[in-house]
């Protein structure tokens, strides 16, 4: 019989403190947060000293209550698995500096992990991914589309020229004056509004899969601000409407052409915008007119950052004998391909 494999991973990329235990790549046995979005909500975003601080308080905590959670030892543990990058430097060398001493202390295997790569692997914490298949990822740093063959081999075919969808969500939303993050406001005050108002969808070349929010999130400012220079209102959820249409339109339809384009057997959604329901909704509805190709979706809790996916991800690489040194270093720059 073939031994189960525990891996602890750990998750310090931006403003959440992560760990997390998972049982062959598939089954979570803990997965432990602590959020900082507190701290960083009167900033209007997340300020990286603060966010490095809040780290160095909470990762034993965090990783010593994954273990407990788990019922299981570190002898029990087959790997270790950490987030090498990208992410906020002083944050990344909290979770690497931890993982490399709990690795080295207990002579186990340390695997290196892209933040990305662990966004996508969430969902094989929800159903077994069959390839070939396409991944939109989308979040607050990233949006791309990332087509695979095989686990652990990642193309990038489509990515955003500027701003990632979720920054151009947070921008928006401040100059909505909605709270940090901007995205959850948004994608509620965008089911009590209507889509009124005309904005750009940036399409780029005919068969580019990239994309650009840029424009988008200028048009929204300039909207706003020519509207109160003459005196009248415009209503912060039409606009949230307008907005959230806009972007879910340029991600889902191209995100369907290169599913048809790459002839996929599986799209995977991934990242914290992932959890926007009227993406969801759309991605549902368009894909569900594609014959033979299976949506995945994982739930919230899985979107958002978390130490299971990092985990769940570091498995594959352990079962490759994809182990990292005690030379490992943060990496903010790190590419995923």
């Amino acid at each position: 019989m073939k031994k189960d494999i525990y891996v602890l991973g750990i998750e310090t990329s931006c403003d959440e403190t992560a760990a997390a235990v998972v049982k062959n790549g598939r089954e979570i046995m803990s997965n432990i947060v602590s959020s900082q979005m507190e701290s960083h909500k009167r900033f209007g975003g997340v300020v990286p000293e603060v966010a490095s601080r809040h780290h160095v308080e909470q990762i034993t905590l965090v990783i010593e209550q994954a273990m407990n959670d788990a019922d299981i030892t570190f002898a029990e543990l087959d790997a270790i698995a950490v987030t090498q990058g990208p992410g906020l430097v002083g944050a990344l060398l909290i979770g690497v500096n931890a993982a490399k001493a709990l690795a080295f202390a207990h002579q186990l295997p340390l695997i290196s992990v892209h933040h990305i790569a662990g966004h996508i692997y969430a969902n094989r914490l929800v159903t077994e991914m069959k390839f070939p298949l396409l991944a939109l990822v989308v979040s607050g740093g990233h949006t791309e589309l990332v087509y695979m063959k095989e686990h652990g081999v990642f193309e990038v075919v489509g990515e955003t020229r500027d701003d990632a969808a979720g920054e151009a969500y947070d921008k928006v939303a401040r100059a909505l004056s909605l709270p940090y993050p901007g995205g959850p406001h948004i994608d509620r005050l965008a089911h009590e509004g209507e889509a009124t108002i005309d904005l750009p969808r940036a399409w780029l070349e005919e068969g580019s899969y990239d994309f650009s929010f840029s424009g988008l999130k200028s048009a929204v400012i300039n909207a706003l601000h020519n509207a109160k220079q003459r005196g009248e209102t415009i209503e912060a959820k039409d606009m949230a409407a307008s907005f959230q249409a806009s972007v879910i339109d340029v991600l889902v339809t191209k995100t369907v052409k290169a599913a048809q384009r790459y002839d996929v057997r599986q799209v995977l959604l991934a990242g914290g915008v992932a959890a926007n329901r009227g993406l969801r909704a759309e991605l549902e509805r368009k894909m569900a007119m594609l014959e033979g190709v299976e949506l995945v979706i994982p739930p919230l809790s899985l979107c958002t950052d978390n130490a299971a996916m990092i985990a769940a991800a570091g498995t594959i690489l352990f079962e490759q004998g994809k182990y990292a040194t005690m030379a490992l270093n943060a990496n903010p720059g790190l590419t995923l391909e």
